[in-house]
């Protein structure tokens, strides 16, 4: 159960009711005021931290008082809450919080491919306003095609390597036409070719890899025992 002191200040009290409401489920959030021990076992640290300290409840409340911004803390209590540490049930503001992260606010949202949260609200007109020089939105399909034959024609490395870099940004395209690129001479652009496509969930994936297990290039055979073991796991 993650929980979070009450303090004198409501809104730094509520701060998380924004970045919840926008979870999928059920609207109308209240807030559930709990009462446990001093000597309660739980742990406190920030949202982003992959080890919070193991603390009492008082000694919890103590550290998140202190601190001068407390935006992103939270405590978690790692049993269920029983009835009677219930102390009140009561209705709160839904426009009281951060949303995303704290302190988003007024800073442009990035849309690289690590901060992009997908299927969020919003998300794929963000791309498409400010899209990203690296990870997109990619090309539509046509543009990807002609960019493909016009790098091979004109025998260019590069632009193959950055045109199999948008396909790897899609669940699936042109498997068939790709595929001719397992047996190009340059091994960057056979590593490429395993990057972006060897994990499509599709026909004929499996069919490449195995063809290019045995390729004479490291970075190939690596490529492929890396799309291997995501695939099987």
């Amino acid at each position: 159960m993650y929980l979070f002191p009450v303090l004198p200040s409501y809104t730094l009290t509520h701060q998380w009711l924004r970045e919840l409401a926008r979870r999928p489920g059920p609207r109308g959030l209240v807030a559930v005021h709990v009462k446990v021990a001093d000597g309660e076992p739980v742990t406190v640290g920030r949202y982003s931290e992959r080890e919070p300290a193991a603390v009492t409840a008082s000694e919890a409340v103590r550290r998140i008082r202190a601190l001068d911004e407390p935006l992103g803390w939270e405590v978690f209590l790692p049993r269920a809450v029983a009835r009677g540490e219930v102390r009140a049930v009561r209705a709160v503001r839904q426009v009281n919080g951060w949303r995303y992260l704290p302190g988003a606010h007024g800073v442009t949202p990035c849309t690289c491919f690590g901060c992009q949260a997908r299927g969020g609200y919003g998300a794929r007109r963000l791309r498409e306003r400010r899209p990203h020089p690296l990870d997109g939105p990619p090309p539509p399909p046509r543009v990807l095609l002609a960019r493909l034959d016009a790098a091979e024609a004109e025998g260019d490395s590069v632009a193959l390597r950055e045109v199999l870099h948008w396909y790897a940004l899609r669940r699936r395209g042109p498997l068939e036409r790709l595929a001719r690129l397992a047996g190009h001479p340059d091994p960057a652009v056979r590593t490429a070719l395993v990057e972006s496509v060897g994990y499509w969930n599709r026909p004929g994936v499996d069919d490449l890899l195995r063809a290019l297990a045995d390729d004479p290039d490291p970075d190939v055979r690596e490529a492929v025992e890396d799309a291997t073991d995501t695939l099987v796991r």
